[in-house]
């Protein structure tokens, strides 16, 4: 086998089918742009047409093929519709990943019941409700898929200003293993990749020049991560190369969590 076929048995996502809940955001659309690359349809799911529009016309300019779909990720009914109108235009799905999210700076003592319940609607039901969504579909199907879902460094360590966030994207460490394993046997992979700092919409009212001057102190490599920089993972987690891994965390954080001192 010849080194480019290698690469492709590993990598190619030809004739595959992903579909990328929250790909209408930064780093997930940035995901998504990979997907495609490697030969992916993909599926955008979010509320923003318009930055949809922007995705795909990236995605079409180096022959990708992708298409919008309009749903909320915490809408049982709209998930389900989303299913079966992928199926119905694509014919199957894949690749599954579970990006939507919020955020919210506000000091604990200060946070309502309503911000409470709206960050978990969003951050762990949305996850919870795609994943039984798609991944019943996948494990009924017989066929083996991925699904990634998006944690966060503050699932693994808790960080200051972002409580309720943390909480959630704890919970979605441990359902992914506990669904990991669950799935295993039908070859349903259930992984998290785990971005570091990467500036994007949900966390840039948080950046604050203090803030990122601790970041940057306890980031060995000195710098925010780029969207882009979670491609390699991303694909890694989606196709053949990853085969083997479920019920990892893929920390891609330019070494913020080796530092301790």
């Amino acid at each position: 086998m010849n080194p480019k076929d290698y690469l492709a048995s590993l990598f190619s996502l030809s004739g595959r089918v992903a579909v990328v809940i929250g790909g209408t955001g930064e780093l997930c659309g940035a995901m998504a742009e990979g997907l495609a690359a490697a030969g992916a349809e993909v599926v955008l799911v979010g509320r923003n047409e318009a930055k949809a529009k922007a995705w795909l016309a990236k995605l079409a300019a180096f022959g990708g093929k992708g298409w919008f779909h309009a749903a909320e990720a915490t809408d049982r009914a709209q998930l389900d519709r989303l299913l079966e109108t992928v199926l119905k235009q694509s014919g199957r799905v894949d690749i599954v990943v579970n990006g939507a999210g919020i955020n919210s700076p506000t000091p604990f003592l200060d946070i309502t019941e309503e911000e409470f319940d709206r960050i978990m609607r969003v951050n762990i039901k949305g996850v919870f409700l795609g994943c039984q969504v798609f991944g019943r579909h996948l494990v009924e199907r017989g066929e083996g898929g991925s699904i990634i879902n998006l944690g966060s460094m503050s699932g693994l360590v808790p960080l200051s200003r972002v409580f309720t966030y943390s909480a959630t994207k704890a919970a979605v460490h441990n359902l992914s293993k506990n669904l990991a394993r669950e799935w295993a046997p039908k070859n349903v992979r259930v992984n998290v990749l785990v971005p570091g700092f990467f500036p994007a919409e949900q966390n840039r009212k948080v950046l604050t020049p203090d803030r990122v001057a601790r970041i940057m102190g306890h980031t060995p490599m000195q710098r925010f991560g780029e969207a882009r920089e979670l491609v390699g993972a991303t694909l890694l987690l989606a196709g053949a190369g990853g085969s083997f891994i479920t019920g990892a965390e893929i920390v891609v954080d330019g070494g913020y969590h080796a530092m301790t001192i």
